[in-house]
């Protein structure tokens, strides 16, 4: 029973091999992707190669707030593309920039929104 639980978190992990951590990655996606956008959030995606299935990055700007502020949104974030993960059609690449607004909206709201924009984009195999 152990084991399949640890296979079952295993497989939804998201480890830093799958995040975009170089800023020419980000400058890429930006100047090739397609972005679409709503109030709370912006999904930029780039359909890549098969040098790399699924990488995802996160921008929270300085704007928004202080370090605490960035750092929550940051992880509300990565939190909802770990979950969506396996519902993601791969080979891409996705930057999710938070807006603003976002900072005052619950996890359910960055949610829904992420989940409409991912739609929109074309990335959902569902």
């Amino acid at each position: 029973m152990v084991l399949f639980l640890l296979i079952e978190m295993r497989n939804f992990a998201f480890p830093k091999t799958r995040r975009l951590t170089d800023p020419k990655d980000f400058e890429l996606v930006k100047k090739h992707g397609v972005a679409q956008r709503d109030k709370l959030l912006l999904v930029s995606v780039l359909k890549t190669g098969a040098a790399r299935a699924f990488c995802a990055g996160f921008v929270t700007s300085g704007r928004i707030g202080n370090a605490v502020v960035r750092n929550r949104l940051r992880r509300r974030l990565r939190e909802i593309v770990r979950k969506h993960q396996h519902e993601i059609i791969t080979p891409l690449w996705m930057v999710t920039i938070a807006r603003q607004a976002a900072v005052h909206a619950t996890f359910a709201e960055l949610e829904d929104a992420w989940l409409r924009l991912a739609k929109r984009a074309s990335i959902l195999a569902l």
